[in-house]
């Protein structure tokens, strides 16, 4: 009984919004480098005028390849694993990329578990153990997250994307709802 998982959760750093867009944008700004250097003309639009292009012929193509690898650096980065959720006995444990500590909190000394919002902006950066504000904060992807406060008044900040579920299987193994 001991060794037997209750939840698993895998959060892959490839799916995170805020790195999606980032990576979309400089894949596009190559793009438009490329577009731009094999169109050197200046072109006349009626509000503006879009000069001949800055960079060299041989630069176009690099600004190509360049745009290239960014996609397919997204692509592979849907595959790599981010944070591992597992509750097993009664710890929950979050193991990260590969130089990651294994984070393994004891649920006999968490006090309280609220379920909450990660965050109030819209993109969020991807953290595996940040130190920030008095909380620890675990967090790929999603909006939702679980705030876990020890005995000691340390508050952990997980997100999830499976937070009712986790939320439930939480609250039924703390102590105080045994």
């Amino acid at each position: 009984m001991q060794d037997e998982i209750l939840f698993e959760e895998k959060q892959y750093i490839g799916n995170n919004k805020w790195a999606i867009i980032w990576r979309t944008v400089l894949a596009m700004f190559c793009f438009i480098l490329y577009y731009w250097s094999e169109n050197p003309k200046p072109v006349d639009v009626s509000v503006i005028e879009i000069p001949s292009s800055p960079v060299g012929e041989d630069s176009g193509q690099l600004f190509f390849l360049m745009g290239i690898i960014l996609m397919f650096l997204s692509l592979l980065l849907i595959f790599v694993l981010h944070i591992h959720t597992k509750v097993i006995g009664n710890s929950l444990i979050l193991e990260g990329l590969w130089t990651s500590r294994k984070v393994k909190i004891d649920l006999g000394s968490i006090v309280e578990i609220k379920k909450v919002k990660y965050s109030k902006y819209l993109l969020n950066r991807p953290v595996y153990n940040l130190h920030f504000k008095n909380k620890i904060r675990f967090f790929t992807q999603g909006n939702d997250a679980l705030e876990l406060t020890d005995k000691d008044g340390l508050k952990y900040r997980i997100g999830s994307q499976k937070a009712d579920e986790l939320f439930n299987i939480l609250t039924c193994l703390t102590p105080k709802n045994q």
